[in-house]
């Protein structure tokens, strides 16, 4: 998966033009050309690959204060806010019929920045939550109220969601696993280094209890309330798995009945929690992390009652912080967006309001933004391009000195059997049972939470929807599902920004889109955890026991490898929690490489503003990379994110890459340099 919310590139029909997949070359002239522009030629590409192609750029464009981080997508997302923010003024002024989706668009735009309304309703804008929390006198009260915090968004203790069994990947299956911490994730509750303690410090003694004041406590009550809700955190992280932990798809499968859930846990009623959930007749449950709720168990009577409604009133305002009154959003940005990520002016008003109806109900502007903005030519351009890079996978599979013919065999029925969504859908998503309105900015955030989580359940016991997307076109990121055996690519992921007048050259096209886009997402469905599912989507063994062991031993050599890099101070990148999308990067590297060296563009050897088809090629994919993030944001994402920093996501993989050497001259000594035993080849 290509690492979310850095950015969103330029979806307009002029960009769209620029891509071809038929070796058209860009214009020589080195203003047509930001491969040419954003080089910084005082950095060799033997030192710092990423700097010697991104430098200049990065140099230009510091990151702006409202941002924790910044690339050339962020520019060019704006022109994405700016093309959304027309369609929902118009939608303001179409006076169209209730229940149509211009109808939806425009009022929930409308009421995000009705400023004065959000204003007078304040905190009473949760009053119904809230005196649900008021009422709690028991332990089954607290669990009554957890459960339907469920169905309006707010994520706590205990929860449950539809989905693929992954043992039987055409039956959805009712789900459940850890959560309802306030920090990151559990290393936060527990670490002792400078950063996370002062992180940690602001947490339990400014933001906690001013945001429960601003909910209407006193000093003296906020002040207990807090001390209670990280206790309990804290109780739950020790009860949590850690983020490498997480990613081992055997060990975060425990499938049991829902009467075995409830011997597990005796102090709750499972059948009784589903049911106030609205989910009626589930018989069985796939458990995460059984010792997680093995804890809540206890926890339930270990803390009191008043703890637990301290606990739920801290959820329930951090949840809907964002769509209350100036005074609450202004700490929560405080918190959530200067300590943890090192932003330092909140975004105006229209474009957070944008952003947040682009988050729940981003399908119904997806349909009038591709109509505009997406042409059918351009999503039949990049379908093509995942079949030469499918191609590039069967012949690579062939060629493995270390695979039996036998794994070889089922890797390739795989292989072909992924299937493809690219560009938008074809089928799309019913949002006629939504309701919105110009009332209030929260009850519509509400109401949209409530149809996305009575969309999620109402999938229990029904087929599976092949034609769903998870993603909207206009989202900048892409995916690979392994219960599905399918890749997912949204139009904006294909998109560089700033050509406006010249055609970009196939060596950029597959280095940007093929390899680390489309081979990137393919090769899941081989990483570490994707292996683990066979061609139609189960968690089945299907590799030999010797290949297992070969793929093993080479995965771990490049887990070792990123884990060596030094991010920030002392932080290291986790090489294990961040192996399946290392491999996803090498493995997308190399097979866009040999699909791009099929091309008219490698074979003629042409140069461009002095540059080789095959240099232009890794220029493109480290392009896709170009940003830079603030500290903040750079340790909280060593500390809870499956990716490792973008900078390395360019360098870490074309260390392994025998071709990077060659083409730019890289020798022994340079600071890139591996020696040729200890670079990493799997696909």
């Amino acid at each position: 998966m290509k690492q979310p919310n850095l950015k969103l590139l330029y979806l307009g029909v002029t960009a769209l033009a620029v891509f071809s997949t038929s070796a058209v070359l860009a214009q020589s002239h080195p203003k047509n050309d930001p491969i040419y522009q954003n080089l910084d030629k005082s950095v060799k590409p033997g030192t710092d690959f990423f700097m010697y192609a991104n430098g200049t750029w990065l140099k230009n464009n510091p990151i702006p204060p409202a941002y924790s981080s910044w690339g050339i997508g962020n520019v060019v997302g704006e022109d994405i806010r700016d093309r959304l923010k027309k369609i929902n003024e118009s939608a303001i002024k179409a006076n169209a019929p209730k229940g149509s989706s211009t109808q939806k668009i425009g009022d929930f735009y409308y009421s995000g920045l009705d400023s004065v309304t959000i204003e007078k309703l304040g905190i009473n804008a949760l009053s119904e939550p809230m005196g649900r929390i008021d009422k709690i006198s028991t332990v089954q009260d607290i669990l009554d109220v957890t459960a339907y915090f469920n169905t309006i968004g707010v994520r706590t203790f205990a929860g449950a969601r539809a989905g693929q069994d992954d043992k039987n990947s055409a039956k959805m299956i009712l789900q459940t696993g850890q959560g309802g911490l306030g920090l990151p994730n559990r290393e936060y509750y527990f670490k002792t280094d400078a950063r996370t303690v002062k992180i940690r410090t602001d947490y339990t003694t400014k933001y906690v209890p001013a945001m429960l004041k601003l909910s209407g406590l006193s000093d003296a009550q906020a002040d207990a309330a807090a001390k209670s809700v990280f206790a309990i955190e804290k109780a739950l992280a020790d009860s949590s798995r850690k983020l490498e932990e997480l990613r081992d798809p055997y060990r975060n499968y425990n499938k049991m009945s829902v009467a075995q859930f409830n011997k597990l846990t005796p102090a709750i009623n499972w059948n009784t929690f589903f049911g106030k959930m609205g989910i009626i007749g589930a018989d069985s449950i796939i458990i995460g992390q059984p010792e997680f709720f093995r804890g809540v168990n206890k926890y339930l009577t270990a803390f009191s009652v008043a703890d637990w409604k301290a606990y739920l009133r801290w959820k329930l305002i951090s949840s809907y912080a964002p769509y209350l009154n100036d005074a609450i959003v202004t700490e929560n940005f405080r918190f959530t967006g200067t300590v943890l990520q090192g932003r330092k002016t909140q975004l105006p008003r229209w474009k957070s309001v944008l952003d947040t109806e682009n988050g729940i109900m981003g399908e119904l502007l997806g349909q009038l933004f591709v109509k505009e903005y997406f042409p059918l030519k351009a999503k039949m351009r990049y379908a093509h391009l995942v079949e030469a890079i499918r191609q590039s996978y069967r012949e690579h599979i062939a060629k493995l000195t270390w695979m039996s013919p036998e794994t070889k065999k089922k890797a390739l029925v795989k292989l072909n059997a992924i299937h493809p969504k690219v560009g938008y859908p074809d089928k799309w998503k019913d949002f006629s049972t939504l309701q919105v309105s110009r009332e209030s900015y929260a009850a519509n955030v509400m109401q949209a939470r409530k149809w996305a989580y009575q969309n999620n359940i109402n999938k229990l016991g029904k087929p599976i929807d092949h034609t769903e997307w998870n993603m909207t076109p206009q989202t900048y990121n892409a995916n690979y599902s392994p219960s599905n055996n399918e890749i997912t690519l949204p139009a904006a992921q294909f998109i560089i920004p700033g050509i406006m007048d010249a055609d970009i050259d196939d060596a950029v096209v597959y280095g940007y889109s093929a390899a680390s886009t489309i081979g990137h997402e393919i090769t899941h469905g081989f990483d570490d955890e994707g292996r683990q599912y066979d061609a139609k989507g189960n968690l089945k063994s299907w590799w030999t026991k010797a290949d297992s062991v070969n793929f093993t031993k080479r995965a771990q050599m490049l887990a070792d490898q990123f884990s060596s890099y030094v991010v920030l101070d002392s932080l290291h990148v986790n090489g294990q929690a961040t192996l399946g999308e290392n491999i996803a990067d090498l493995g997308g590297i190399v097979l866009g490489l040999d699909a791009f060296k099929k091309t008219k563009q490698y074979k003629e050897g042409k140069t461009i503003n002095g540059l080789k088809p095959i240099q232009r090629f890794f220029l493109g994919y480290a392009i896709g990379w170009l940003g830079q993030r603030r500290d903040e944001a750079l340790a909280q994402q060593i500390n809870t994110d499956v990716h490792a920093p973008g900078f390395l996501r360019v360098n870490g993989p074309f260390s392994d890459v025998p071709e990077f050497y060659a083409a730019f001259g890289v020798k022994k000594g340079d600071p890139m340099w591996l020696a040729p035993e200890k670079r990493v080849k799997i696909w």
